[in-house]
């Protein structure tokens, strides 16, 4: 699942093609707005909330959107490209103008609401990693006084917007913290140290369109745990584990080296983990597909 980084990077393309520019022909292919006809309205602006993009009209409402596992937003400029597009069974939407075409495919949400009630689809989200509200004392504060564990608060998007499993994975080796260790149990000048991190990496990731924390850009060189179960850790040699965290039907996946963080996860039983995509029968690591969310 697209992260923050992506997200934010969607709606600043999306921003930059549309901002001032009327829409001369929409298709919204979602049962609860499909009579919805958005020609004639000017887009005010396009910004992310989290995981969430928000386009913003003049006639005082918000599409709204979530990419969930497979979604994107694509700009193209109008004619053969877009007609190619309309005709996709994987379209869910399209908004037009004279200069640019924003195609929305395998979109996991869309709704219209009033840009005045937009809280009622994001007011839930936490403060946003990339984002003006940022807060790193407040998620702090969030952290350190949760019994939950830190790699299910990092997911919580109640308690901050923007990560999945890529970023929660790589930040918690990086500073080498336990994911299944609870959040009041660290030390607040640490979580504060951690938050840093992740919003440097992550606003480096938006900045550039590469997502990767190594520092490496060859591919399947950018991550130090992340899909990389059945592995040998790149720092200490170890080999790297794949457990769920959370609970039904909320469970994600968590990357981790037990030497590197401090030990197995509770369901781990430490049997031998295939690589992703290996081929055959066998370890624990073989149910495990990846996946960003």
């Amino acid at each position: 699942m697209p992260e923050g980084d992506t997200v934010h990077r969607t709606a600043d393309r999306l921003h930059r093609a549309l901002e001032g520019a009327v829409v001369e022909r929409s298709d919204l292919r979602w049962p609860s707005i499909a009579d919805a006809d958005l020609r004639g309205a000017t887009t005010v602006e396009v910004v992310a909330r989290g995981k969430h993009v928000l386009h913003r009209l003049d006639s005082g409402t918000t599409l709204h959107s979530h990419l969930r596992m497979e979604g994107q937003w694509r700009v193209e400029h109008p004619g053969p490209d877009t007609e190619r597009a309309l005709r996709r069974r994987d379209l869910r939407a399209a908004v037009l103008t004279s200069s640019w075409s924003a195609i929305g495919l395998r979109l996991g949400m869309l709704d219209l609401v009033l840009t005045a009630r937009e809280g009622e689809v994001v007011g839930h989200l936490g403060p946003d990693v990339l984002g003006p509200d940022w807060d790193p004392d407040e998620v702090t504060r969030r952290v350190t006084g949760s019994t939950a564990l830190v790699g299910d608060l990092l997911l919580d998007q109640r308690v901050l917007a923007g990560v999945g499993t890529f970023w929660a994975s790589e930040l918690l080796f990086i500073e080498r913290v336990h994911p299944w260790t609870p959040g009041r149990d660290l030390d607040p000048e640490r979580v504060r140290a951690l938050l840093e991190r992740l919003h440097r990496l992550m606003a480096a990731a938006a900045r550039t369109g590469w997502q990767g924390s190594t520092g490496i850009q060859r591919a399947g060189e950018e991550a130090y745990v992340h899909a990389r179960s059945g592995r040998p850790c790149r720092r200490c040699g170890d080999t790297v584990r794949v457990a769920m965290t959370g609970t039904a039907p909320r469970e994600r996946t968590m990357f981790s080296c037990p030497t590197c963080q401090g030990g197995l996860a509770p369901t781990d039983d430490g049997r031998p983990q295939r690589p992703l995509g290996a081929s055959g029968r066998g370890g624990s690591g073989d149910t495990y597909r990846r996946g960003r969310a």
